[in-house]
C-alpha cells in the first residue's frame, strides 16, 4: 500500500473549504492506502498563538477528524508534537535548506507582507514540512494549490539527501483530486476561504450553528444579476456558491443550473443552506459526543505510538548515514 502523509494547522476553525478540500479527501484515502493524519500544531506557532486558544483548537480539529469520518483503526490520527523526531528531523532539513529556496516561497511573503518584524520559525517552516513528509517516506500528499511550492522544495530536500548520503528518500508526489481544491472566500470570491481571517462572514465553520450558517449564506456576496450560472470568470461570487452546492449536494453543476433556472438568487441560497446544514449537522452531533467523552485522548495516543514507530526509525537511518554517534 502507498503511505499517504497530511495535516492542518490548529490555528483557526476548520470551514467548508477544509472539509471540502481536505478533510473528505483524507476519509476516501484511507480505504485505500496507509495514512498517517495528523495536527501540525508546532506550524501553528509559527505566527503567535494564546495558549489556550492554541490547546482549545487542536483538540476541537482532532476531534473534528473523527466526526469526518477517519477511522483509527485505518488510519493514525496525532498530533505533530506529540512525536519529537518530527523537530528534530525538523531541524536536519533546516540545515540541508538554502536560504535562496527559503526566500521563494510565496506563502511566507504573503504572511510576513507589511509586518515590522518576523518570527524565523515562518521563514524556516518550509523545511519542518518537508521532515514531516519524509518521517514517513510518504507516497502521495494531499495538497492544494498553496502547498505545491512546499511540495516542491521537499521533493529537491530529498534528493539533495540521496545525492550526499546514498538512495533512502522515497520521492514524494502530489495527490490533487480534480475537484474541490479551492474553495473561496463568502465575501470576496478572488481570496480562498481561509479559517483564520479576520471576518468571520467570510467563511462557513464546521461547527458553525445552523443558524449562523443560513445567515452567512443570506448574506454571502453574489454577481449582479440573478442568473444562477457557472461561469468563473464572469461571475466568480456565485460560481463558488454553485460549486459548494455541488459537493455537499453531490450535484453536477448542470443539475444545478437546471434546477434553479429562471428563478434567481433568494430561493438558491435558501436551499444552498439547507443542504450544508443537513451534511455538518450529523458531524457536529458526532464532534461533542467526542469532546463530552473524552476518547480522542486515547485516540491521539495510539495515533502517536503508531506514527512515531516508522517516524524513529527513519530519524535513525538519516543520523546513521550522516555520521552521528547513535547512542548504544
Amino acid at each position: 500500500m502507498k503511505r499517504v502523509l497530511s495535516g492542518m494547522q490548529s490555528s483557526g476553525q476548520l470551514t467548508i473549504g477544509n472539509y471540502i478540500g481536505a478533510l473528505r479527501n483524507f476519509v476516501n484515502l484511507q480505504h485505500l492506502h496507509r495514512c498517517y493524519f495528523m495536527v501540525v500544531d508546532m506550524h501553528a506557532i509559527t505566527v503567535p498563538q494564546d495558549p489556550a486558544a492554541l490547546k482549545e483548537q487542536t483538540e476541537s480539529i482532532a476531534s473534528l477528524y473523527i466526526a469526518a469520518g477517519l477511522d483509527p483503526n485505518k488510519a493514525s490520527i496525532f498530533l505533530q508534537s506529540h512525536v519529537p523526531a518530527h523537530a528534530e528531523l525538523g531541524w536536519i532539513m533546516t540545515t540541508l535548506t538554502y536560504m535562496g529556496e527559503l526566500e521563494r516561497m510565496t506563502q511566507f511573503k504573503d504572511k510576513s507582507a507589511g509586518k515590522e518584524s518576523v518570527g524565523a520559525g515562518l521563514f524556516t517552516y518550509p523545511s519542518l514540512m518537508a521532515a514531516d513528509i519524509l518521517l514517513y517516506n510518504a507516497d502521495l500528499i494531499p495538497v492544494g494549490d498553496d502547498q505545491k511550492q512546499h511540495l516542491e522544495l521537499t521533493r529537491d530536500l530529498a534528493n539533495r539527501f540521496n545525492n550526499r548520503f546514498g538512495e533512502f528518500f522515497t520521492m514524494p508526489e502530489p495527490y490533487m483530486p480534480e475537484i474541490g481544491a479551492r474553495i473561496m472566500s463568502l465575501d470576496d470570491a478572488s481570496k480562498k476561504m481561509s479559517k483564520s481571517s479576520p471576518n468571520p462572514g467570510s467563511y462557513i465553520a464546521m461547527l458553525d450553528e445552523p443558524s449562523v450558517i443560513r445567515k452567512k449564506l443570506s448574506r454571502a456576496v453574489t454577481d449582479s444579476g440573478r442568473e444562477v450560472k457557472y461561469d468563473p470568470q464572469n461571475k466568480p461570487e456565485v460560481s463558488n456558491l454553485i460549486s459548494i452546492y455541488s459537493h455537499f449536494a453531490n450535484m453536477s453543476v448542470a443539475e444545478i443550473e437546471a434546477k434553479y433556472d429562471g428563478q434567481g438568487y433568494g430561493p438558491f441560497k435558501k436551499d444552498l443552506a439547507e443542504v450544508v446544514v443537513a451534511v455538518l449537522e450529523p458531524i457536529q452531533e458526532r464532534y461533542r459526543e467526542i469532546r463530552k467523552s473524552g476518547e480522542i485522548f486515547d485516540i491521539l495516543k495510539k495515533g502517536a505510538a503508531e506514527a512515531s514507530e516508522l517516524a524513529n526509525e527513519t530519524l535513525l537511518e538519516v543520523k546513521k548515514r550522516m555520521g552521528f554517534v547513535l547512542p548504544s
